[in-house]
């Protein structure tokens, strides 16, 4: 009688071992394991007769070799390699809202901007807005179509953006296109305003610069629909990690008195956290 076993990998960090006997050229699954531990103990746990504590000490085993590399297995066992979700652009990674930044966010928003720039201003209106234009520009970068983002986004940034968008497999440009029930969190990270050098008729510019972050979870309105429970902390639950996509968009418009101007994006990224960790 031999041990033998059958690997598959489940996903990352996890093993699915299906053991066997052979007898007479019949198979006989004994159990099926799934850990993402030391193989070790489980196999001297497997009892094998009635005189015998486990299938290692079974002389019959110790025959055959294989079982000595199923008992030297650990996480390193898992050598299928998910594929990274390559940067958009080269701009810094925000996951978490800052709290310095969030008071003075408050403070520019409605003591300088309102105040002097646009009495209209108010941030969570801009933030309902922005999420418009995240979802706009997020199709427009899954289809390929960069030339219907050209109203929406900077010409430096989609220079940028279409050099990069070239080494994207079509599975990684599916992953760019975003939901918007399946946003779950959303925040403006930063409030910038900027007052660059006078030009040569004494005209003061200013511009002003928000960059928000959102948090999306693929699948979330269909686990909605089934009237699934949603945990509060989805985020660090470990089936749910390769789901989660973080979006950092950038957003400039110029508030020089006696110009129209619009609001559009000078920089953007698309990521999953868990990349990060590889």
């Amino acid at each position: 009688m031999y041990l033998i076993g059958s690997i598959s990998c489940c996903s990352c960090n996890m093993l699915n071992l299906t053991y066997f006997t052979i007898r007479k050229s019949s198979f006989r699954p004994i159990c099926n394991y799934r850990s993402n531990r030391n193989l070790t103990g489980f196999i001297h746990s497997i009892p094998h007769g009635k005189n015998s504590k486990s299938l290692y000490n079974h002389p019959d085993t110790r025959k055959f070799s294989p079982i000595n590399a199923l008992i030297t297995l650990n996480n390193n066992y898992c050598t299928e390699k998910k594929e990274v979700l390559p940067k958009l652009m080269d701009f810094p990674e925000i996951v978490w809202p800052s709290l310095i930044k969030t008071v003075r966010n408050f403070f520019l928003a409605n003591f300088i901007i309102r105040r002097y720039f646009d009495s209209d201003f108010n941030l969570p209106d801009f933030v309902t807005g922005s999420k418009q234009a995240l979802i706009v520009v997020s199709r427009c970068l899954a289809q390929g179509d960069l030339n219907s983002m050209e109203k929406l986004v900077s010409a430096e940034a989609l220079s940028e953006i279409k050099e990069n968008l070239n080494s994207f497999s079509m599975k990684q440009r599916q992953l760019l296109a975003v939901n918007e029930d399946d946003i779950y969190f959303q925040f403006p990270y930063e409030v910038g305003v900027i007052f660059p050098e006078e030009n040569k008729e004494n005209e003061q510019k200013r511009f002003v610069e928000i960059t928000m972050c959102y948090h999306m979870l693929s699948g979330l309105q269909e686990m909605r629909e089934r009237g699934d429970e949603i945990p509060i902390n989805i985020g660090v639950l470990p089936e749910y990690q390769d789901k989660i996509i973080i979006m950092n968009y950038r957003f400039i418009r110029e508030f020089t008195k006696g110009v129209e101007d619009e609001w559009t994006v000078n920089a953007l990224n698309h990521y999953r956290p868990v990349d990060m960790l590889k």
